[in-house]
């Protein structure tokens, strides 16, 4: 009986769908939509070699096709449902409680799009260079076997594919070309199904909410996924993604997992046994490099109990592998993944740095071989009108203002990194020191970075501010304003441990030289400890940068540094008391917070023992065998704290507001020369 027969327009079943669609073919396929879509209004979308509707599979419905009109209206809750725009609203399916391996991942178990560029409809996929799902690409470099002069034949034009066997050559612009590869045959490619089910049961059926909470509160402040892209995948099948990446959005946003008013009242999935899928996968798609692997690894990092140099080495190596370091701006790919690309870019430079920063490891990218563009407004797809009005979200504008911020701020970290901490500085230092101008030359590097640092607090934009807080908003703007002081206190220990070593006999180091430079030291210790004291519960509970737990141990570190370098008795007793202070201050704000508890951790194995050696009734000269200045408390003149000559000019340090008895004491350990409420300090950086 033909296909088209009144036989056929009975009431049809799954199963018999199934059959006619392997007798006919696409012949069987109905032309209008299915009931479940016929009652939304729906566009109803069948995938190819699939008997159900991609939204039928994702609401784990039956995909019937009844010609009878439907007798019953739409239920409320789903003519709330938006299915024709991309948004976290319809990725909120009932939370019932179930067990891993229910119905609901079931339903989701289609098989992923092999390759986007056949998707029917509109998708921003369909051109991605470096996101798709059957084959990866790899930059082809100018030492490689392909002769780049053969690459730039007219014969060969940019953004059309050419085959080399298995492999294929795009010419994204006159001088870059990638080679793309296929998945099939690399290290554990059959596997990647298995393990994306495995993370999908294990928090099923609450991957949406997850998914939203993501969105809502880390993606504002780190925007290293396209939240279109991935949303447009999450919708057909988890099945698209990277294994390790969809774990560790998973594993990043189970930190909030009370911040859901439906998730708060439920146990939370098994996170150990999702990192031990998404370490293990990991190793593996590293074999196969996308920006997906690049996502998936940044986030891993992202976590409180990140610590791993070896795996920034790994990405810093991927992101070259993908071009990441080059500019995109020309290259014939999609608007949008260039803007991806820039993000990622920069927020693997961010990684690098302050990555070099926290492991005292050497930097692996440097200005010889890096040229991306600053990120601009362009770059980023989301704006005010995509924020999340539920409490507890995080503001969409002021993450990326902060996301740009912290990428200056990387920049003037690289730099002091390089000037102070690398091992061409480190043995300039020593020629220094030996010659008696040790200080001299700490002095002279450290002016343009203090400037450069100072240019950046006050320029900072209002919404930026610590105090600039919404109304039931979490706020990331801490671990902005924690990064700045940790950048200050790199700085500013290399100037302290120079103090009292360069005392030969051609020394240019003074008495006021050396005095002005623990003034300053002393009150880059004191902003700091106010900026602690100032967080806020929207500070605490908001997502905070990977290298957060080590910035604030980093303080304590420099609490130490100037209680074993102090001046005298008077000195090491203050500097012994603040350390206290600070680890208190720490264990107080700890609570719900695991960065700040991995911090009080941090803080005690790197302090808690050493410091005991500390004598407690002497200053520091049984340390350093030279003699100390006792800070004075008396007032002073600005002409002491400038003094005299290029070797004693001063820069000011921005600092928080403080009042009442805390400013007047304040006051009488600096001098007095703190200027009025809400103005920068007179903090003195000798040059």
């Amino acid at each position: 009986m033909p296909p088209h027969s009144s036989h056929y327009l009975q009431p049809l079943d799954v199963s018999c769908f199934a059959v006619l669609k392997r007798t006919y073919g696409d012949l069987a396929r109905p032309q209008r939509p299915c009931d479940n879509c016929r009652k939304r209004k729906s566009r109803c979308e069948i995938p190819e070699d699939d008997t159900e509707c991609v939204l039928c599979q994702f609401h784990n419905k039956p995909c019937t096709f009844i010609s009878d009109a439907p007798k019953k209206k739409r239920r409320v809750s789903e003519a709330l449902i938006e299915v024709n725009t991309v948004n976290t609203s319809k990725l909120k399916p009932k939370t019932v409680p179930s067990q891993p391996g229910d119905s609901t991942v079931e339903s989701r178990r289609d098989q992923p799009i092999k390759d986007y560029a056949h998707l029917r409809g509109p998708s921003l996929l369909k051109k991605t260079l470096g996101l798709q799902n059957h084959r990866h690409s790899s930059l082809i470099g100018l030492t490689s076997v392909y002769e780049p002069r053969l690459l730039g034949l007219p014969a060969f034009r940019p953004g059309e594919d050419i085959a080399v066997g298995p492999r294929t050559l795009r010419k994204v612009s006159a001088t870059e070309t990638f080679v793309l590869e296929p998945d099939s045959g690399t290290r554990n490619h059959d596997q990647d199904i298995d393990d994306l089910d495995a993370i999908e049961s294990l928090v099923a059926p609450h991957g949406p909410q997850l998914i939203s909470l993501y969105f809502r509160i880390v993606h504002p402040t780190f925007p290293i996924l396209h939240k279109r892209v991935f949303l447009e995948k999450y919708e057909r099948t988890h099945r698209e993604f990277s294994p390790p990446l969809l774990a560790a959005v998973y594993i990043l946003t189970l930190n909030w997992w009370s911040y859901s008013v439906e998730l708060s009242v439920l146990p939370k999935p098994d996170e150990r046994r999702i990192e031990e899928i998404a370490f293990r996968t990991m190793g593996a798609v590293i074999h196969r490099p996308k920006l997906s692997t690049i996502q998936a690894g940044l986030l891993l990092l992202q976590r409180p109990d990140s610590n791993s140099w070896a795996l920034i080495s790994q990405l810093v190596g991927i992101g070259q592998d993908l071009g990441l370091h080059l500019d995109c701006t020309h290259w014939r790919i999609s608007q949008w993944e260039k803007g991806l690309r820039k993000r990622l870019a920069w927020a693997l430079y961010m990684q690098d740095k302050w990555g070099a920063l926290v492991h005292g490891r050497p930097s692996h990218l440097t200005v010889a071989d890096w040229d991306v563009r600053l990120v601009d407004a362009s770059d980023f797809p989301e704006s005010a009108a995509d924020e999340d009005a539920e409490e507890g979200s995080t503001e969409v504008d002021k993450g990326r203002v902060l996301f740009c911020e912290m990428i200056s701020l990387a920049q003037i970290l690289a730099d002091i990194l390089r000037d102070f901490y690398s091992v061409a500085a480190e043995a300039e230092a020593r020629a220094n020191m030996d010659a008696g101008a040790g200080l001299a030359w700490v002095l002279r590097r450290a002016k343009p970075l203090q400037l450069q640092l100072k240019s950046w607090f006050t320029d900072l934009p209002d919404c930026l501010r610590l105090q600039d807080v919404g109304v039931r908003k979490l706020s990331s703007t801490g671990y902005l304003h924690l990064a700045y002081y940790a950048a200050e206190i790199t700085l500013h220990r290399r100037i302290v441990a120079a103090l009292g070593v360069s005392d030969g006999p051609n020394s240019p180091d003074s008495p006021e030289l050396e005095r002005v430079c623990r003034l300053a030291a002393r009150e880059r210790l004191v902003n700091a400890l106010d900026f602690v004291k100032t967080l806020r519960p929207e500070h605490v509970q908001s997502f905070w940068y990977s290298a957060s737990t080590y910035n604030f141990a980093l303080i304590g570190t420099f609490i130490s540094l100037l209680w074993v370098t102090s001046a005298g008795p008077d000195d090491a007793a203050f500097y012994k008391q603040k350390l206290d202070e600070y680890r208190w201050m720490l264990r107080l704000a700890s609570s719900g917070s695991e960065v700040l508890e991995r911090a009080v951790a941090l803080l005690s194995a790197s302090t808690g023992m050493l410091v005991k050696a500390v004598p407690s009734s002497q200053g520091a000269d049984i340390f350093t065998g030279g003699s100390r200045h006792e800070l004075p408390v008396q007032e002073h003149g600005p002409e002491d704290m400038y003094g005299a000559g290029e070797n004693a000019a001063m820069v000011v340090s921005p600092r928080f507001e403080t009042t009442g008895d805390e400013e007047a004491h304040r006051r009488a350990l600096l001098g007095n020369r703190m200027t009025d409420r809400g103005q920068c300090t007179g903090a003195p950086l000798l040059t």
